[in-house]
């Protein structure tokens, strides 16, 4: 009876701290939007809506699921992340700072002259970025060479990747799709960013992408559908990779465009428009009143 009882505390201990790591994870995605919504007012241009929607998967990423040292950012061993939707570095550099890669200070010079956060990933001139991109396609490419290469090398890294919803009408994105399935690279995963939006207009008028999920199975992808917003979903669906061999996986990740802000949620003028002072002051109010639970 007392072992039982026993394990019944265990479970009940292990239950409590996954709700603490869950609780931590939104606590740093508040953090990060209040971030992004700071640098691209102080920049006065840059992408709010598709960083604000990425920025609770790289959270998961880069504080709970990568395997890195921001301390010695060239670790040969560690996992890779490539941000192919360069425009949404925003998001990146924000988990990068808070990660320790560079001072948290330096993300008010964001797009300046001679600052080393331009508006798009820029390879060399920053620890902890991977691959320049923002050329749409290119950085789903360059993250299935690195796959390749952990795969040649016997290496244990895995690579993982997001794309945008616009960029996957990029013909370079079904090319590597096809690939990628050919050598085997159950190493990398990638991340659909699915907030249906794009510069244009939505997705779906623009160029349909549906039935994207049964798009990618035909590829001989192995395919989750989760809410890319749900910090819990992205954790399991990361970790089920883990178990699943041969097959690349695509995690597609339906999300809200200008996530935290409600004048920015799901409204296409948004997605590379830079808020004012007075809008910011209104964006930084609504995330700063999101109740974490």
């Amino acid at each position: 009876m007392q072992q039982a009882t026993n394990r019944l505390k265990v479970a009940q201990s292990a239950l409590d701290m996954g709700k603490e790591e869950i609780r931590r994870l939104k606590q740093i995605a508040k953090e990060l939007r209040l971030w992004i919504v700071r640098m691209l007012a102080e920049a006065g241009s840059g992408h709010p809506g598709g960083s604000l929607s990425a920025i609770d998967i790289l959270t998961v990423l880069y504080f709970h699921t990568l395997k890195h040292r921001p301390q010695e950012p060239n670790w040969p061993m560690r996992d890779r992340f490539i941000l192919s939707k360069g425009h949404g570095v925003p998001a990146l550099y924000a988990a990068l700072a808070k990660s320790g890669y560079f001072p948290m200070d330096e993300l008010a010079t964001l797009r300046k002259l001679g600052s080393r956060l331009q508006g798009h990933p820029v390879a060399g001139t920053l620890p902890g970025i991977e691959a320049s991109s923002g050329s749409l396609g290119q950085g789903f490419s360059i993250a299935q060479g690195m796959a390749i290469a952990s795969k040649l090398d016997g290496s244990p890294f895995r690579v993982f990747c997001m794309i945008g919803d616009g960029e996957t009408q990029e013909g370079q994105i079904w090319e590597t799709a096809m690939s990628a399935p050919k050598f085997g690279l159950d190493n990398l995963i990638l991340f659909l960013d699915y907030n249906k939006g794009q510069i244009d207009g939505h997705t779906k008028e623009i160029m349909d992408l549906e039935p994207v999920a049964e798009k990618w199975a035909a590829f001989n992808w192995d395919v989750q559908e989760i809410d890319g917003n749900d910090i819990p979903q992205i954790i399991n669906a990361i970790e089920r990779t883990r178990n699943l061999s041969s097959k690349p996986h695509i995690i597609i990740s339906h999300t809200v465009k200008g996530k935290g802000v409600s004048f920015m949620e799901n409204n296409i003028d948004w997605h590379g428009k830079a808020p004012t002072q007075e809008e910011a002051l209104r964006a930084l109010n609504e995330i700063e009143r999101i109740v974490i639970e």
